[in-house]
């Protein structure tokens, strides 16, 4: 009975085999039987005939500026400014522009450098975005962050006058650079060269003591350029200005401004703007928002920003 049912099953497997090549044959006597054309692709693709704002679209999915930056090194048609396109920048360049535009708030796009066509590109100020400043160099006994706050700092009973703090990851080369701190007491705010792994933990350190003028130039870089203001700051408790060239001018080794244009005292609870405009060579002060003026001139080549503070004393980075 078994071998009897597999013949029949085996049977009805040829009849389907049978049926359906005939359905095949059939099938292909209606077809057109021509041999199909053989395409050849080019080695290049041209895709300047693509509409831009599709590319716009996909590439905004990149995500960070260091990712869209080696997008922008894969092709020219990503990296240069096409010469068909409307744009007065490349597709990289619009889609970090459009990502800064769309995620920073009013208050947000304020301290970030403004565009400027071969020295401030947009790539740089979507970097900037990503990483706001922080206080990332502690400089003697009497200062710290406190519940892992990097943007502020606080003067402690630990140390013995000043101590410094440096946001030392953001160098500043060319263009306009703006920052916002908000003081508790009377600290000082300037700018300075930078000079990394120089000086750490406790180390009595000041940017205007000739006793570290020699260490100081010893560090110079080809980034300083030719100018000769070296150190710069502003105490708030008068609104006078202190700068320096590390060489030693005076008793004390620095230049003292007394009587600059708009200078004014602050206090707790202010917030004092700094502009460095590298393209003038100028640093000029805000205080609430209000421009004072410009409380020194002449400098150029790279500086960070830099705070000092006493105890009690206190400034957040905006």
């Amino acid at each position: 009975r078994r071998n009897a049912e597999r013949k029949s099953e085996n049977e009805q497997l040829r009849s389907d085999v049978a049926r359906l090549s005939s359905e095949n044959e059939q099938l292909s006597g209606r077809g057109n039987n021509e041999v199909l054309p053989v395409v050849i692709v080019p080695p290049t693709v041209d895709l300047s005939r693509i509409d831009t704002s599709i590319f716009t679209q996909i590439s905004s999915f990149v995500g960070t500026a260091r990712e869209l930056l080696n997008l922008a090194l894969t092709c020219k048609s990503f990296g240069w400014r096409q010469t068909t396109s409307n744009l007065n920048w490349s597709l990289v360049e619009e889609v970090a522009r459009q990502q800064v535009c769309s995620l920073a708030t009013d208050e947000e796009m304020e301290p970030l450098p403004r565009y400027a066509s071969g020295t401030a590109t947009w790539l740089s100020i979507l970097h900037r975005f990503e990483h706001p400043l922080v206080f990332d160099v502690l400089v003697g006994a009497g200062i710290e962050h406190r519940n892992g706050d990097e943007s502020r700092v606080y003067g402690t009973t630990n140390g013995y006058g000043l101590s410094t703090a440096v946001i030392s990851s953001y160098i500043m080369t060319t263009g306009s650079h703006f920052a916002k701190f908000e003081i508790t007491g009377t600290p000082f705010i300037g700018v300075a060269r930078p000079m990394p792994r120089l000086f750490s933990g406790n180390d009595d350190f000041c940017y205007f003591d000739r006793d570290h003028f020699d260490t100081f130039l010893a560090a110079r870089t080809n980034e300083w350029g030719d100018g000769n203001v070296h150190a710069c700051q502003c105490f708030c408790g008068c609104g006078s200005t202190i700068c320096t060239d590390f060489e030693g001018q005076g008793y004390f080794g620095f230049h003292l401004m007394r009587d600059w244009e708009g200078m004014e005292s602050c206090r707790t609870g202010d917030t004092i703007g700094m502009l460095l405009n590298l393209h003038e060579g100028t640093l000029t002060f805000y205080k609430n928002n209000r421009r004072l003026g410009v409380m020194k001139d002449g400098l150029s080549g790279s500086y960070c920003w830099y705070v000092r503070v006493k105890e009690l004393d206190a400034v957040a980075i905006k």
